[in-house]
């Protein structure tokens, strides 16, 4: 059984958290989305253990890693996992990247090629921006700073709308005054208002394979457009999962892993 490696790289200034969760295989980077951290992928990482590598990168203001000038823009997202993979030294890469973080997987594709071998899409859209995408923004400007226990975190989280605030609570860390999140809740409003935008170019702009993981209950990602972003950019594979919303690899984690698996498959012929 291999253990999981955590570390802190400098990456064009700034110290990025990773977790590198081991083995021989086929390594895979994961970039998780807003809000997210880079351990939400243990699960994953030990379902395609030991054909395949999960390396997890923590991106800038989220998790462990810096915020440095305040920065969130798509651009500064991706330069970090360019500079990040050629750092590795293990590219061409299978990337994977679950909603923003799939955003920047297609950029990353579409503005290195040489740096992406493949890419597994899971609710990241062409097109994030209303009416086609209904929420592109979770206001999370009035969410509390610090709770005098995590269950209190859990319950004012979850009374402002959230039905289970597992994911956000994954940053959630004692501090001297109380529990609280890693991240800036203003850095995360404006990284969610840098990704309003029209990807479509990009999305297209790379020929590498593709799977595009779509949860059908998903409230970000519409059904139509997912179609879309398969029928338009050839070498791909769109994978439908029933009974799934945004966070598929929560909702049905073997389903997903199945579904990842199956796809990474077609790329050893």
């Amino acid at each position: 059984m291999t253990m999981a490696v955590e570390a802190l790289t400098r990456v064009r200034g700034l110290r990025l958290a990773s977790i590198d969760f081991g083995g021989t295989g086929t390594p895979v980077l994961a970039l998780h989305g807003h809000f997210g951290r880079a351990r939400a992928f243990a699960p994953l990482a030990a379902d395609l253990a030991p054909e395949y590598r999960l390396i997890a990168l923590e991106q800038r203001a989220h998790g462990h890693s810096d915020r440095g000038d305040g920065d969130v823009s798509q651009d500064a997202y991706v330069a970090d996992a360019a500079e990040f993979v050629r750092g590795l030294g293990l590219g061409p890469m299978i990337v994977y990247g679950h909603s923003m973080g799939g955003v920047t997987a297609f950029q990353l594709a579409a503005r290195h090629p040489e740096l992406v071998r493949a890419l597994v899409v899971e609710e990241g859209g062409a097109l994030n921006r209303q009416p086609e995408a209904p929420h592109p923004v979770l206001d999370v400007s009035d969410w509390p700073r610090r709770t005098a226990t995590l269950a209190e975190l859990r319950r004012q989280i979850e009374a402002r709308g959230i039905p289970d605030a597992s994911y956000f609570l994954e940053s959630a860390v004692e501090y001297p005054d109380g529990w609280g999140l890693l991240f800036d809740y203003a850095d995360m409003m404006e990284s969610q208002r840098a990704l309003i935008g029209d990807w479509w170019g990009e999305w297209l702009a790379s020929t590498c394979p593709a799977l595009l993981v779509h949860g059908l209950d998903s409230f970000i990602l519409p059904t139509t457009m997912a179609r879309q972003m398969a029928e338009r950019r050839p070498n791909t594979v769109l994978r439908e999962l029933p009974g799934c919303g945004h966070w598929a690899h929560d909702d049905d984690p073997a389903g997903f892993a199945r579904t990842v698996r199956d796809f990474l498959a077609t790329l050893e012929g």
